[in-house]
Order: structure tokens, then sequence, then C-alpha cells
């Protein structure tokens, strides 16, 4: 039986914990935060490892932008990519990943997952995530494009709003995250009007994001195509643990499904809750999130909250990972 720990307020789950049955999970945009990384940079060769090769593999100095730039500087999606990306690779690098099920990541973070499972060396990830910032950027100029968040609607009742909404503007799912949360992305107009008729049909609420890039829909497109060029010049491996992918919601594991995955999730939505379920069925009873923030495993509590759910983020939960796996204990 679980019991918690009455000074953190965590779970332990005595004996429970098998790496085997473990996915180990990346989050994407909209998870960074001034400050992340820095504990982990001081305590671990490894970070500092990371860091110091991912600054140089982009001429940027990502440690000064992750620890103590400015909130709006690290928002630029061209500069919020690769340090998240390399965020989430300087805490992965200080871990024992040997051993699980599957890697997956939202959006962003499935490159993250496929430099992980060794498709991708992580300088030249960094490199091409920055450059993919930048092809989303300039796909739709400023102030055309938008997202919301749909809280309270099921999936049929967010379609049927975006195609009704198409008279006012181009809109359509973008991410479809968990019971009763979506996503929807396309022209601020569009956006607007979904937003307009889904508070009508009952929505609980919904939420501007504060981002002028639509997405992950057919607004990508340009910025699809300019990828599809830039990956052409990147040698992709086969990857031995597989990958979730997002826009198709299964496993990939050769070099021809991961570059066509990489291409169609620009335009495609991110079919998160779906993976999730996925991974569930295949045998996954632990999601370990590695990286800024806590956005995917809360996600997860909505799909299934018989999970066991662990956050790496700071130096602390390393060494509670740690402790977890050769210790026999569960934090969540």
């Amino acid at each position: 039986m679980p019991r918690f720990d009455s000074q953190s307020g965590m779970k332990i789950l005595k004996g429970d914990f098998q790496v085997k049955k473990a996915a180990y999970i990346f989050p994407g945009q909209g998870s960074q935060h001034v400050g992340m990384g820095r504990d982990v940079y001081e305590r671990y060769q490894e970070a500092r490892s990371v860091f110091d090769k991912a600054s140089d593999a982009v001429g940027l100095d990502l440690k000064a932008l992750c620890f103590q730039g400015s909130e709006d500087n690290l928002r630029l999606t061209t500069n919020t990519q690769p340090a998240i990306l390399t965020t989430s690779l300087a805490i992965l690098a200080c871990l024992d990943i040997s051993d699980q099920m599957f890697f997956a990541g939202h959006s962003l973070g499935e490159f993250t997952a496929l430099v992980a499972g060794g498709a991708l060396d992580m300088e030249e990830a960094v490199k091409l995530v920055r450059d993919r910032g930048r092809f989303m950027q300039e796909a739709v100029p400023p102030d055309i494009g938008g997202m919301s968040a749909i809280i309270g609607l099921d999936v049929p009742d967010v379609e049927n709003i975006c195609k009704t909404a198409r008279g006012s503007g181009q809109v359509w799912p973008a991410n479809y995250n968990c019971p009763g949360q979506i996503v929807i992305s396309g022209q601020r107009e569009g956006v607007k009007k979904a937003v307009e008729l889904a508070e009508n049909r009952g929505a609980k609420r919904s939420i501007i994001l504060s981002v002028s890039i639509p997405s992950h829909c057919p607004l990508m497109k340009g910025a699809a195509d300019r990828l599809t060029e830039r990956l052409s010049d990147i040698a992709l491996k086969d990857l031995t643990t597989p990958v979730v992918s997002n826009c198709w919601a299964v496993p990939v594991r050769n070099e021809t499904e991961i570059r066509k995955a990489l291409i169609q999730q620009l335009t495609s939505p991110v079919r998160w809750e779906e993976s999730v379920r996925l991974m569930i069925k295949q045998g996954v009873t632990t999601f370990v999130e590695v990286g800024p923030g806590k956005v995917l495993t809360g996600l997860i509590k909505r799909i299934d909250r018989k999970m066991d759910l662990i956050n790496v983020f700071d130096a602390e939960g390393i060494e509670r990972l740690k402790e977890t796996v050769y210790g026999g204990h569960v934090w969540t």
C-alpha cells in the first residue's frame, strides 16, 4: 500500500517501480522558465558538457539564456526550442536510461526523445531545432496566427466548432492533450471565433495562448517544406528503443519513419492522449518526465490516474530518481 511522506507530501510506493515498464517523456515549448537547468549545470559535469557543447553548436550562450536571461528573450521561439532541448538533455545526461520501454516527447520534446534514442546527434539536434523555430516564426506573418486551449469539451465538439469557425478564419485542433483539454491553432480571427463558439457550447473555459505562431496546423506548410530540405542534410539512425510519434501516436524505429514524422509533425496535431494510452496498453506503468516543468505528468494524471509519475527537472529530482531506481521507491 502507498504511504505519504508528511514533509514532502510525495507518494511513496515501496517496491512497485519496475524500470522495464517505464517510459521517459520530454516537454515542449511552454515549459521554459528563467533559471531552468542552473543547479544541474552547477552540480554535474555531464550537464556542463551538454550546455557547453550545445552553446558552441549554435553560437549562442545557452547558459546565460536559460539561467539569467529575460522571460521575453527566452520566449522567442528561436531561443525557446534550443533552450528547452538543451536543458532536457543536460538533465538526461545525468541519468541511467539504459532500460526502458519507450521515449516520447510533446512537440519539440520529440527531438529530445530522438536524441535519447540515438537517432539524432545532440549538437545537430540543437542546430536543427533553432532552425525549426526560425522556419516556424517566418511561416506566418506576425499577429496573423494564434492558439487557444479549450477546456471542458470533448473531441467531436471541438472539431465541429473549428469547422464552423472557418467562416471567420482558418482554425484546426492542434493538440489532443488529455480528456477535456484540446488546443486549437490557426488564423487569429478563426481562433477567436472558435473560442466564442466553444464558450457558447458550454466549455468550462478557454485560454488564449500568448503565442503568435499557429503550431501543428496546415499554416505551417512553409515551415515543413523548409524543414524537409534541412533534414535532407542530416544523417538519422534507426532507434533501438522506439519513440512514439506525435502525429501518428505509434512507435517509430527506422530513419525513414523518423524523417517523415518530424516533417508531418509541423502541420498535424499532437496526439498526446493517444500516445500515452498506447504506451499504457503496451505495458508502461511509470512515466518519467525529464526536463523543465511538470506539464506532461499533469496531463497524464488526467488520462490515467493509476500511473506512477516522476518529475526530474532539477538536481534534487536527479538524486531522487537515482534512489528510485536503485532503492526501490517511487515518488509522484
